[in-house]
């Protein structure tokens, strides 16, 4: 009990480096999902419009990507961004740009996967319309996109959580580096090998508002559209 209340007198108090820690995981995670979200929703929109050899298979792979465990990505980044690695001369091992560039690759089939769920509920004779009536490629994403406004959102925010949450990559790439790459997630786990279980905790409950400020505004999105 009595931590619980230390935990949150350290959030009520607006302790300096709890609150540095929790805007570094907001920053790193939103810049990760815009990132994914750009390059997933070309993708995802591609896989709904049209048709090309190994289709499925593609897009089975790509939501199998899904259960990749973060350690995993974070070693192949890691591989790859390290000194030894071919983008070893960019220096990004253990800075924002590493952490970045690990949770977006994370991210991306995760984005894919809600995006094309989303739009492949469209009306068969939307699709139907825009094939008719010739539309160029892009425009044809464009009147997608128009159509599945609550897909997108849905997207945004279930990815955003994903990697708000996620502790292998933030801890591989940034370093756990006090005052630059700590997140909630690599701070809860060190403070509490270090024995500062009321930090932790601190940084505990504010994670887990946010999942909840997050799962709610996904619920609101998915009952707006059944309602629609």
């Amino acid at each position: 009990m009595m931590a619980l209340i230390t935990a949150l007198e350290l959030i009520v108090s607006g302790n300096r480096e709890l609150f540095f820690t929790v805007g570094t995981s907001l920053t790193f995670s939103l810049f990760s999902t815009l990132c994914a979200g750009i390059v997933g929703l070309v993708i995802a929109t591609i896989f709904t419009l049209e048709r090309f050899p190994l289709r499925r298979f593609i897009i089975s792979l790509v939501t199998s990507l899904m259960a990749v465990p973060t350690v995993v990505v974070g070693l192949v980044v890691y591989s790859l961004i390290s000194r030894s690695g071919p983008l070893g001369s960019l220096g990004w091992l253990f800075t924002p740009y590493a952490v970045v560039l690990g949770q977006s690759i994370f991210a991306l089939p995760i984005v894919i996967s809600y995006l094309w769920a989303g739009f492949s509920k469209l009306d068969t004779r939307f699709f139907e319309t825009i094939q008719t009536i010739g539309c160029s490629f892009p425009y044809k994403c464009l009147l997608t996109w128009r159509e599945s406004p609550a897909a997108l959102v849905n997207a945004l925010l279930s990815t955003f959580g994903r990697v708000l949450s996620e502790v292998g990559i933030s801890m591989m790439l940034g370093g756990n580096l006090r005052w630059y790459t700590r997140t909630m997630t690599t701070a809860i786990a060190l403070e509490t090998t270090r024995g500062e279980y009321e930090y932790a905790l601190a940084l505990g409950i504010l994670l887990l508002l946010f999942a909840m400020g997050i799962n709610a505004l996904t619920l609101r999105m998915v009952r707006q559209k059944v309602a629609a």
